[in-house]
């Protein structure tokens, strides 16, 4: 993880709007949201953080990471510089009542092969609070929990869920979320599903099933659907993409669902994978191109230009690092990214090489797990820590 440490003063930080009388310097990474208590601003200069004392300071910084988790840094201890060269101890921080760090991950297997084979899982998540691998089932519908010894147990059974494929913790709120879909359509069978299934995440009871595509009341009559992803905001409101229609999905926090927008037909466009960014915007996969998406006005989508094709994008993941993780399901590899400029561009930091089809990943602490299916073969699924370079 890389850090930043900064520290200067008065009008020299950022101009002349940019003054203080007091500043300091914490050691953060990036990218990262910081928000400082009682009066304290932060801005961002480059690729930066600069924290200015302009009210009390209680001592804690906050820093918001790209999965919506909250690390506290008591900072009770920081040196106040003041411009004049001088010095302050700041009197220790009141306690706070925010969530503390995650755990630190567990010690889970580099490759994890389950003991049995058919149950075809396209999503895998990360629970940070019982530290346990989950993923979804495209041939059965139930979540199950995947152990290092390979045995694979039901955590989620709903006779509701058919397929269920992007998967999402939504820790804050101790739910799962489950985009439920019918594999059969793949068959031919059907006009297939887009569901979104909502799960209590400590006990697996249902809190909701949410008909996506009722509310779809544009859509051509002979449509057919596809829930492939899912993601959440800050507020709770989760987004998903349906792969046959080309929508994204909004459900706010009471579940009602509505069409946050309806791409354009586009050749080999299928949207697959999804990611929250806690600026306001969604990243959105769809064949070999990355969306950006602004939330407030998803008509002004844009596409994240990129150096190098990554052709059959699949899902996505934050990084501990900030980096995005995409999973290419037909180059086998898991592209890093990172981006200087908001998403308006993005640069190719490492690449992680695989041999097994894969289709989605997880952060595990710093590592990032991915799931091969088994789509073709009746071998049993597997999950296998990859390696950047």
């Amino acid at each position: 993880m890389t850090s930043r440490r900064r520290r200067e003063c008065g009008p020299t930080l950022a101009g002349p709007r940019r003054t203080s009388t007091r500043c300091a310097h914490v050691d953060v990474s990036f990218p990262a949201i910081l928000s400082i208590e009682k009066g304290t601003t932060v801005f961002k200069e480059t690729s930066e953080w600069y924290i200015t004392d302009t009210g009390p300071f209680d001592g804690v910084v906050y820093i918001r990471t790209m999965r919506n988790q909250f690390l506290l840094f008591a900072v009770a201890s920081l040196l106040f510089t003041s411009c004049g060269g001088g010095s302050e101890q700041v009197a220790p921080a009141p306690e706070s009542t925010a969530a503390p760090a995650p755990a630190p991950a567990p010690n889970i297997a580099a490759t994890i092969v389950a003991a049995r084979a058919g149950f075809i899982p396209e999503g895998i998540e990360y629970d940070t609070k019982s530290g346990r691998l989950l993923t979804g089932s495209l041939s059965e519908g139930t979540i199950f929990e995947i152990k290092n010894d390979g045995s694979v147990t039901a955590a989620v059974t709903d006779p509701d869920l058919k397929s269920s494929i992007g998967i999402e913790v939504d820790k804050d709120r101790d739910r799962l979320l489950v985009a439920n879909s019918d594999f059969t359509i793949f068959q031919g069978k059907g006009a297939g599903q887009a569901k979104l299934g909502v799960y209590n995440l400590s006990t697996g009871a249902r809190l909701a099933m949410v008909d996506l595509a009722a509310a779809d009341a544009n859509a051509p009559k002979d449509a057919t659907h596809f829930a492939n992803d899912v993601a959440v905001g800050s507020d709770g409101t989760a987004y998903v993409t349906d792969s046959r229609t080309n929508v994204v999905y909004r459900v706010d926090p009471d579940y009602k669902a509505s069409v946050l927008h309806r791409f354009a037909p586009a050749k080999d466009l299928a949207l697959n994978g999804i990611v929250y960014h806690p600026s306001g915007y969604l990243l959105v996969t769809g064949g070999a191109t990355l969306y950006k998406v602004p939330i407030s006005n998803p008509a002004g989508l844009t596409e994240v230009k990129l150096p190098e094709p990554v052709p059959g994008q699949d899902g996505m993941v934050w990084m501990s690092n900030g980096r995005l993780a995409i999973v290419s399901n037909s180059d086998n590899r898991v592209v890093a990214l990172t981006s200087n400029d908001d998403w308006a561009t993005a640069q190719i930091a490492a690449v992680a090489k695989f041999a097994t089809q894969g289709t989605t990943a997880a952060a595990v602490g710093d590592d990032i797990y991915v799931v091969h299916p088994h789509f073709a073969d009746q071998d049993p699924p597997s999950v296998e820590r990859v390696t950047f370079q």
